[in-house]
């Protein structure tokens, strides 16, 4: 495998809107007497979002894989809300190894906040929605 992309350089930051809809939703097996967003489909869209930042400035057969999750749930988003999720590139380590601060959010509050790291690899082909 080559070098990682060029644009691969701290700083670089990607946000994506989102609707706390199904399947991002739950309501705690019925505890909690209606939906909101579930810590799982929230990490799901930090991932998400965190993946295709750096795969648009990776070379040609290259992607990468999440290892690493910490991130805190801090709030509540209920069904129907619009968040947004951001990730920032903080640091390349050996080339490969990526470490991103994240968030989410609803407006201006927090619903999660973190940290995430995911390692380039070769990819087979492309990615499918």
């Amino acid at each position: 495998m080559g070098e990682a992309g060029q644009g691969l350089v701290p700083g670089i930051e990607r946000s994506d809107e989102f609707t706390v809809a199904p399947p991002l939703v739950t309501n705690v097996g019925g505890t909690i007497g209606s939906g909101v967003l579930s810590t799982p489909g929230m990490i799901g869209m930090m991932e998400g979002s965190a993946s295709m930042l750096v795969y648009e400035q990776l070379p040609e057969g290259q992607a990468t894989v999440g290892f690493e999750v910490c991130i805190k749930h801090v709030a509540a988003a209920a069904e129907g809300a619009i968040c947004r999720t951001r990730a920032t590139l903080r640091e390349v380590v050996e080339g490969r190894n990526l470490r991103f601060d994240r968030d989410v959010s609803e407006g201006e509050r927090t619903i999660g906040v973190g940290t995430h790291e995911r390692r380039v690899v070769g990819q087979a082909g492309p990615p499918t929605a």
